[in-house]
């Protein structure tokens, strides 16, 4: 990839342009950063008590998939999401939210103590007093993540 920056004394805000012969996932990374650095807000919603709720990022503890379903773990309950964990993973901030396993997310913010006793695991334990594992196949990279 290739990279100019032209400056020009007239212009009142930076404007980025992307010329691509073709949408790729590089392109999609790049898009998506800049976005979060003009910050456009993500806008997830969840169902408590048959009530859809706008909620902020930043009030989820974890969120995990269980019987198909996909649910958010915040200081005010638990809530249903529609998004995919997947999904979920591309809209969260990567600097809060990371990955323990195949079925849960969790906020590093929310993460009140970290017991690395277990063989093979880790044991995260959350503001909230829930318990969560990393799983064998993420210990590394959340060590790595952790400075650990």
């Amino acid at each position: 990839m290739k990279l100019n920056i032209k400056i020009d004394t007239n212009v009142t805000e930076p404007e980025a342009l992307i010329v691509t012969p073709k949408m790729n996932e590089e392109v999609s990374r790049i898009a998506d950063f800049i976005e979060k650095l003009n910050g456009m807000t993500t806008v997830i919603s969840g169902t408590k008590d048959d009530r859809v709720e706008i909620l902020e990022p930043d009030a989820f503890i974890r969120i995990y998939a269980e019987g198909g379903k996909v649910f958010a773990r915040t200081e005010g309950g638990l809530y249903q999401l529609k998004l995919r964990l997947y999904e979920l993973e591309e809209r969260l901030d990567a600097g809060k939210f990371v990955r323990i396993s195949n079925s849960e997310i969790v906020n590093l913010k929310k993460v009140k103590s970290i017991d690395l006793s277990f063989a093979g695991t880790i044991c995260m334990e959350m503001s909230n007093k829930e318990v969560s594992y990393v799983s064998r196949r993420y210990v590394s990279k959340i060590k790595k993540i952790l400075g650990l």
